[in-house]
């Protein structure tokens, strides 16, 4: 993609457009108040709409208002608190554990309510230390509930007047991380492809593309304006949706041997050319994507399909050129290759024709699955889970002690009159900011506070040296707010660069001259904040990722045998295997993939002493993505009425199942039962050999002939490429089951 496609794709997101929002909510009020004079008077009008805003996070519209309610109540009482211990120390300090240890806690609920958590703490912060009050604190509160309650009003009238906006936006970045993913998966068919290094780039996006997919779902099908009402935007979305999922299914079962397909075809041509295709394709989906963001109507940039043909073309040459006897199975693979091509390809067509063609037709969208299943099950805001994490094993009630042990030293810290702090609470701000339940994103994010506030105190200094124009400098405030809140997602270090950049412009408005007062304080405030981070993250109660490895491992194993049986029975037609149990079941491996593959990549942030027998780690998260893509190539192969007589898929299934259960007895501490072992070792019957041997021998006999129909499949060509991608699965579940032996051995030596 081009640096114009880069930047409509940023324009158009969803991240912008709620920057802009939340900016506007801010500036529009600040430059009212500043016109009469009022501004420095009523600075915590602005400052609550600011933090009442980043509490809004993707969503159904009902969570989101709910939240916002519920924000502006838990703001308005901690900064009556706030103001009431002001001054007093004892109070500051009990208010402190009470608010910190609480706040902390309702992270418990989930995401949403962590951040409304966290921001509540950050409002008792600025109101203990009263730096930011006028002295009169009933007209202090006032004015901050005013500014808490105006954003909620902007959020519900631009909610309304856009009620599909956010759900577009979403699904586009869904197309736009499947774009990249496939642009990733494309060079695996370059030369020289490192498969290793690409397959953890590939398990990286992964993670990306899950998180995003289980927030859209949350929006797409929790919101009940796009479920159920029958408008043809609201279909829309549904389909598109939909085919996301879809979509990103098949460039996930895309999976192959690549290595062997890189010894059968080293030196032709027909492997860049597929990764150059692959490259185009990836251009459109991120066409879509930026397409569905924008709210316009998407018209393809490539004659794809004209490309696909010639694809075919010189596949079909080669294939005529140098087919015989030793190569007939390189082409049978290199020829499934290009049926996961085309299908991705027709998936492509079939989208862009709905932006053009009538969706009358669509009305069934919102029916036939039961959505609820489909969505992540949300803790019920019932005081039990509360209790229930009340302890040492929790891994909220860790992270809460931690908080509140950092909050009290930052406060005790700012208290010391030596250090001459002007602007104290901004060391609580960011150890708030900093501190997370792990200790390896903790000090991703101290870094990264560190090099965006440095950044940006640089920039922010020489700016206010230089530019006094007040018109320039509302401008440069405007947009670094927009940019801030707009990358405070994606991209921290900028977000924080541009906070500060901000924040400065702000203070000289409301206090001209200040700058150097303003540099030292901002500089040594996060200093101070990430050594305490990086203290109490270390040393009081640390959560270090490998503590989670064994449950994980014990998840996705257990998920990827439920999927494998629901795959496997589909092609045995075994039971009836239904629509909705498949996606389930498919859901959950690649969630369970992609979890395990998060936690790796967080432990690889811990210290090297606490990196628990990380190469055996990486090999099982490895091996598991490996069985999850394996077994769904695998359901890309719709069952003949005679379930493929040729394959032993009944003694396939015992096989691969009877060597999962036994990684999951190994994981569990217990000895495996001979049942499992015996069936591990069975050694699956099928014709499928002779099938091929009779057919090299035709082929050694010339009976071949220029069949060049690219929709054609033989039926020889789907039953080696099924045993193949059986004997595939075995092989992964037994160098994983051999790695879960070396993991177990290893962890109880430790």
């Amino acid at each position: 993609m081009s640096y114009a496609s880069d930047l409509r794709k940023f324009i158009s997101s969803q991240y912008l457009y709620s920057a802009v929002r939340i900016a506007l909510a801010i500036v529009i009020p600040s430059i009212v108040l500043a016109y009469f004079g009022l501004l420095k008077e009523y600075f915590l009008f602005p400052l609550g709409t600011s933090f009442v805003g980043l509490t809004d996070m993707a969503g159904p519209f009902t969570r989101r208002r709910n939240a916002l309610v519920l924000a502006i109540f838990t703001f308005i009482l901690v900064a009556v608190l706030g103001s009431a211990v002001h001054g007093i120390l004892p109070l500051a300090y009990l208010g402190l554990i009470l608010v910190g240890m609480f706040f902390s806690m309702v992270g418990v609920y989930g995401q949403r309510l962590a951040a409304v958590g966290g921001l509540t703490m950050v409002v008792f912060s600025i109101f203990i230390d009263g730096n930011l009050s006028g002295g009169h604190a009933l007209r202090d509160l006032l004015i901050f509930t005013g500014g808490c309650v105006w954003f909620l009003v902007v959020f519900l009238v631009v909610s309304t007047l856009q009620p599909y906006k956010l759900a577009s936006q979403m699904i586009g970045e869904n197309y736009l991380q499947l774009g990249v993913y496939l642009k990733i998966k494309s060079r695996f068919y370059g030369k020289g492809a490192r498969v290793d290094d690409l397959y953890r780039e590939v398990i990286a996006r992964q993670v990306i593309i899950k998180n995003l997919q289980e927030e859209t779902r949350e929006v797409v099908f929790k919101t009940r304006i796009i479920v159920n009402e029958s408008t043809t935007t609201s279909r829309l979305l549904m389909l598109m949706f939909l085919n996301s999922v879809d979509l990103f299914d098949k460039l996930f079962t895309s999976d192959q041997d690549y290595r062997k397909i890189h010894e059968g075809f080293g030196n032709a041509e027909i492997l860049q050319e597929i990764q150059s295709y692959l490259l185009l394709l990836s251009e459109e989906i991120s066409n879509i994507g930026i397409s569905l963001q924008s709210g316009v109507k998407s018209k393809p940039i490539h004659p794809f399909k004209d490309k696909l043909a010639d694809l075919h073309e010189n596949y079909f040459d080669l294939r005529n050129r140098n087919l015989n006897a030793t190569t007939l199975e390189n082409f049978m693979a290199l020829r499934l290759i290009l049926a996961r091509v085309k299908d991705i390809t027709d998936d492509i067509s079939i989208i862009y024709k709905v932006f053009t063609q009538d969706l009358r037709n669509a009305k069934s969208l919102s029916t036939g699955l039961d959505f609820d299943k489909f969505v992540p099950q949300q803790e019920r805001l019932n005081i039990g889970v509360l209790l229930n994490n009340l302890s040492f094993k929790s891994a909220h009630f860790r992270h809460a002690v931690r908080i509140t042990c950092a909050l009290l030293a930052g406060y005790t810290i700012a208290k010391l009159s030596f250090l001459d702090i002007g602007h104290s609470y901004w060391i609580l701000i960011t150890i708030i900011a900093i501190m997370r339940p792990a200790y390896s994103t903790t000090k991703y994010r101290n870094l990264l506070r560190l090099y965006g506030t440095v950044a940006g105190a640089v920039v922010a200094y020489i700016t206010l040296i230089w530019i006094t124009d007040e018109v320039v400098l509302l401008s440069l405030l405007f947009t670094s707010m927009i940019l801030c809140f707009a990358l405070l997602k994606e991209k921290y270090a900028w977000a924080v660069f541009f906070m500060t950049l901000y924040i400065f412009i702000t203070f000289n408005f409301l206090n001209p001259g200040n700058v150097n007062l303003l540099f030292k304080d901002r500089i040594l405030d996060t200093l101070i904040a990430g050594l305490i981070a990086f203290l109490v993250s270390y040393f009081v109660l640390p959560v270090w990722e490998h503590t989670q490895n064994v449950d994980l491992m014990k998840k996705s194993t257990a998920a990827n045998i439920r999927y494998f049986q629901t795959v496997i029975n589909k092609i045995r037609q075994v039971g009836e295997v239904n629509e909705e149990n498949y996606r389930l079941q498919r859901k959950e491996a690649i969630i369970s993939l992609a979890n395990l593959s998060d936690n790796f990549q967080r432990m690889l942030s811990d210290p090297k002493n606490r990196q628990k027998q990380l190469e055996s780690l990486h090999q099982f998260v490895t091996t598991t993505h490996l069985l999850t893509a394996y077994t769904a190539s695998l359901a890309q192969y719709n069952s003949t009425e005679d379930g493929f007589p040729e394959i032993d898929t009944e003694s396939w299934n015992l096989k691969i199942t009877g060597e999962l259960t036994r990684i999951i007895s190994l994981l569990n501490n217990e000895t495996p039962d001979n049942e499992s072992i015996i069936n591990s070792r069975m050694k699956p019957e099928g014709i499928v050999d002779e099938l091929i041997e009779k057919r090299k021998s035709e082929i050694s006999e010339n009976e071949f002939f220029d069949n060049r129909d690219p929709n054609r499949l033989t039926r020889l060509t789907v039953l080696s490429s099924i045993t193949e991608i059986l004997e595939l699965i075995f092989d992964v579940v037994l160098e994983q089951r051999k790695v879960t032996e070396e993991y177990c051995k290893l962890q109880a030596e430790n």
